[in-house]
């Protein structure tokens, strides 16, 4: 069977060349802000990975294709429909097979990046263990991911809504290479330390392609996830955003929220609570692992 894969322009040429491509997830477009700012966001991202030698792609599902680049006509198309699947493991060739339309979670963009070629991915945070685990079960598939897909995912961690010890804990049971960029601590989002310290360090991205082209090599299943902490003037101290967090959980306990919508609830939660700040964090992390990124997409390039 023909895999149902368009590319871009830009990315058929990069692809063709051998250039550095980066891939970069749909859902912070259709699940994350609203229009215009979900484009206008999502183009800075592009363009702060082609500032830095590389090329991006985009995923997502339009008419039942994986599209791995969006030209500027599609991310308008996608910044605007309304009721876009949030689209993971589960349900991605569902939507494929029905001819719908899907953004791509973490999960689900790293499948089609690996679909792709691409060994690289930038996006905010990763999903994880959910607090309370213990009782709902409830564990993104990110974490599974990471343990089955060759790509490797540059996240400021893994969102600080979530219960960090035992994200790890599951991470490590798995054998996914965790590597804190640059510091000893596990970032935890908005803020550069967790209070946890990351299984690895890595300082240069050169080190970061190189243990991915080994793990390949060895027969090793899976990726890395590279938690890059988010910069200094950007960061939201964890003393100060904890609080809020908190008082967010409560009202999704109260709300009845669970599975796919909590993120979401918690995210615009924070938002109205922070007076905006969270999102204005959130950019800014996204714009460094971007960065980051690009910078280990040249190096994977280069062989």
């Amino acid at each position: 069977m023909t895999l149902p894969l368009t590319f871009s322009p830009e990315v058929a040429q990069a692809r063709a060349s051998g250039a550095a491509i980066v891939a970069l997830e749909s859902t912070i477009i259709t699940h994350g802000m609203p229009f215009p700012q979900n484009v206008e966001t999502a183009r800075a991202v592009e363009n702060e990975v082609r500032a830095h030698g590389a090329v991006p792609a985009t995923i997502a599902i339009i008419g039942g294709r994986i599209h791995i680049g969006l030209t500027s006509e599609e991310l308008d198309q996608l910044g605007q429909a309304q009721d876009v699947a949030k689209l993971s493991r589960a349900d991605l060739a569902a939507c494929l097979a029905t001819g719908g339309m899907g953004a791509t979670t973490v999960a689900a963009t790293m499948i089609c990046a690996h679909l792709a070629g691409i060994h690289v991915f930038a996006t905010g945070g990763i999903g994880g263990v959910h607090r309370g685990a213990e009782t709902t079960f409830d564990i993104s598939a990110d974490l599974l991911e990471l343990a089955a897909t060759p790509v490797t995912v540059v996240a400021a961690g893994a969102k600080a809504i979530l219960d960090l010890p035992k994200t790890l804990e599951v991470l490590e049971t798995h054998g996914v290479t965790v590597i804190a960029y640059g510091q000893d601590d596990f970032p935890a989002f908005w803020s550069r330390s967790s209070g946890l310290k990351a299984p690895l360090r890595m300082d240069h991205a050169r080190d970061i392609a190189a243990a991915q082209r080994l793990r390949t090599a060895l027969g090793l299943p899976g990726g890395q996830l590279v938690a890059n902490p988010i910069p200094v003037d950007a960061e939201i101290a964890s003393h100060e955003i904890t609080p809020v967090i908190e008082r967010a959980l409560h009202q999704a306990e109260e709300q009845g929220i669970s599975a796919k919508a909590v993120t979401p609830f918690l995210l615009d939660r924070m938002y109205e609570m922070t007076e905006g700040r969270s999102l204005t964090s959130n950019i800014a992390l996204v714009l460094n692992n971007a960065r980051l990124a690009a910078a280990i997409a040249r190096e994977m390039a280069a062989g």
